[in-house]
């Protein structure tokens, strides 16, 4: 796919070898953010894990300081008193048994993220053929499996996070965007990163922090350095 000419423009003013810190990268990817339209800014950082091996996964959640700048459309599976506190904590859709039908049967997708009490899993979990491949399943370790529903709705629309390994062993995750202040991206990206530097398996040796860069969406990447990382 051929680039553009302003991405062209920006590949040519740095140098895309080069290792920088982190204040340095948000302001360079910042800058070269021209698109007409507010870009989301991304993280992608490949770790020194194996994901094959369940003592090397790392996955987790939180809570962006800044949130990530998108509107962030919940569903939440649950019954009783539950569905009460999800609607008076801003969730967008709620339900029982209509919800997991309409998913089931209309193939419905109209969330960023569903969140599910532990007492419908049973139920919820018929339907990991189809929410599975779209990163849409409900899980203990991301905080959308829990008893808790109206905190767990309050973080997601606050921008709450995910962040877990692909195949290849690299996390990608929104951090802001484009429109963001350096201050609220550096801060986004700095609290990131030492949550996922908090999450290293005991299994993983070697230098953990392989290859950390960071990129607008239609933008080219910069490199950080990853020594200064820890």
């Amino acid at each position: 796919m051929k680039k553009g000419k302003k991405y062209q423009n920006n590949i040519k003013a740095y140098d895309k070898a080069e290792l920088f810190d982190l204040d340095a990268a948000v302001a360079l990817v910042k800058k070269m953010a021209t698109a007409n339209f507010d870009e989301s800014i991304e993280l992608h950082c490949r770790l020194g894990v194996d994901s094959r091996h369940a003592d090397q996964q790392v996955r987790g959640a939180m809570v962006l300081p800044h949130g990530t700048g998108n509107k962030v459309r919940v569903a939440v599976i649950a019954k009783g008193d539950k569905l009460k506190e999800a609607e008076e904590a801003g969730a967008d859709f709620f339900g029982e048994d209509e919800i997991i039908e309409k998913i089931q049967k209309e193939n419905w997708f109209d969330f960023d993220v569903l969140i599910a009490t532990p007492d419908m899993m049973g139920k919820v979990g018929r339907l990991g053929r189809v929410l599975g491949p779209k990163g849409l399943m409900p899980n203990p370790k991301s905080g959308t499996v829990t008893p808790d529903v109206a905190k767990a709705v309050k973080d997601t629309k606050a921008g709450k996070v995910e962040y877990r390994l692909d195949k290849t062993n690299i996390i990608h995750v929104i951090i802001g965007k484009a429109s963001f202040t350096e201050e609220q991206l550096l801060d986004n990206l700095t609290a990131l990163l030492e949550t996922v530097k908090k999450a290293k398996p005991a299994a993983a040796k070697g230098q953990y922090f392989r290859s950390v860069t960071i990129t607008s969406t239609m933008g080219p990447g910069v490199k950080i350095n990853p020594a200064r990382l820890g």
